[in-house]
């Protein structure tokens, strides 16, 4: 008699997102230069803590280990001579072997719903156009921002209906995100 294995599912990993603590931000480090192969993006979260910009930073965590992680700051926006107040989502990563497995979902969720609460009105985001639209965000929306960035990939979001309205604005990014 033969003794055969029984396959098992792999255990399945608990994920959870959580505010940013002190203790994860080596891991968050690692992730932004594994996900986008390079120190821009640390550095870029590192600028934005030291400049006290942090509207909410939020990581995913499976068994302790970071595997994802977002960023929104204080971004100055300025519609028809009134100031919004924005926030801006960068950076996002989720570590390469944990992508469209649902992380940056929950992120982009979970971030979203934090920087309302926080009375935000809107969000600005520079990335991929076919992923941020699930979430609301409109390319259109953010045609009548001035901004150093446009296409369909500069997108915006109204956290409050109308936040946005209006025939003109603007997009002022703080020094860390060095545009200059």
């Amino acid at each position: 008699m033969s003794v055969g294995t029984i396959d098992r599912p792999e255990r399945e990993l608990m994920i959870v997102v959580v505010e940013e603590e002190p203790k994860h931000r080596e891991g968050i480090s690692a992730l932004h230069r594994v996900a986008f192969g390079g120190d821009g993006e640390a550095r870029l979260v590192e600028r934005l803590r030291r400049d006290r910009l942090v509207a909410a930073s939020l990581v995913a965590l499976a068994d302790g280990d970071v595997i994802g992680h977002i960023l929104f700051s204080d971004l100055a926006v300025e519609v028809d001579g009134r100031t919004v107040r924005a926030a801006a989502l960068a950076p996002m990563a989720v570590r390469p072997d944990r992508q469209r497995q649902g992380v940056g979902t929950r992120l982009v969720s979970a971030g979203l719903s934090i920087v309302q609460d926080r009375g935000y009105a809107a969000v600005v985001v520079l990335g991929h156009a076919d992923y941020y639209p699930r979430f609301g965000f409109s390319a259109a929306l953010a045609r009548r921002l001035a901004a150093p960035f446009s296409g369909d990939s500069f997108m915006a979001l109204e956290l409050i209906p109308g936040a946005l309205d209006g025939a003109s604005g603007a997009v002022s990014y703080p020094p860390a995100f060095e545009l200059t």
